[in-house]
């Protein structure tokens, strides 16, 4: 089969269905937030003035409700079926990268304009199974050791009801922007 032709898929399989993703310009985002102390740069973020991360918009149907204080982090989203692994749960790459962004979010919030960072390690424990039915998850990050070099957060995922699915621990790399 050539790259042009739609392969046929057995009836069995359903109709097909799609997703749309749509972002904008990352880099023009980065260089205003570079501009800005990183609790001023989610807050904006979270307030519309600036548009959100392009990840942010291709897993579970957004982050959203984002807020952000000196040293903590909370956002949410609702999985849809797009980000099902192959025993039809949410994958967990998604919930990876919801904990990964808290965290990261949260250490944001404690550094100055032109300082950024970016995750050294993550570990991430699974807790309880995420399907499209659970709904909206809403993720929470901590800092527990600010730093200039490394800085050290904690974070987890809560279904409407409260109940923990996932917790991370993790890791970033404090360093200064470069001026390009």
């Amino acid at each position: 089969m050539s790259n042009q032709e739609t392969p046929v898929t057995p009836e069995e399989w359903g109709e097909p269905r799609t997703k749309t993703v749509t972002w904008h310009d990352p880099f023009a985002t980065a260089q205003a937030g570079a501009q800005m102390a990183g609790l001023d740069y989610l807050r904006a973020v979270a307030a519309g003035e600036l548009p959100p991360a392009p990840i942010s918009t291709l897993l579970g149907n957004g982050f959203n409700g984002m807020v952000a204080e000196k040293g903590e982090v909370s956002m949410a989203c609702t999985p849809d079926e797009s980000v099902y692994n192959p025993i039809g749960l949410v994958h967990g790459g998604v919930v990876c990268t919801l904990l990964d962004s808290v965290i990261g979010c949260a250490v944001h919030t404690t550094l100055p304009a032109g300082t950024g960072y970016s995750s050294i390690e993550l570990k991430v424990n699974y807790l309880r199974p995420i399907h499209a039915h659970t709904g909206e998850i809403r993720a929470r990050g901590w800092v527990t050791k600010p730093g200039s070099r490394v800085a050290f957060g904690e974070g987890e995922v809560t279904d409407a009801e409260g109940k923990v699915l996932a917790t991370a621990s993790g890791s970033c790399l404090v360093f200064e922007l470069s001026a390009s």
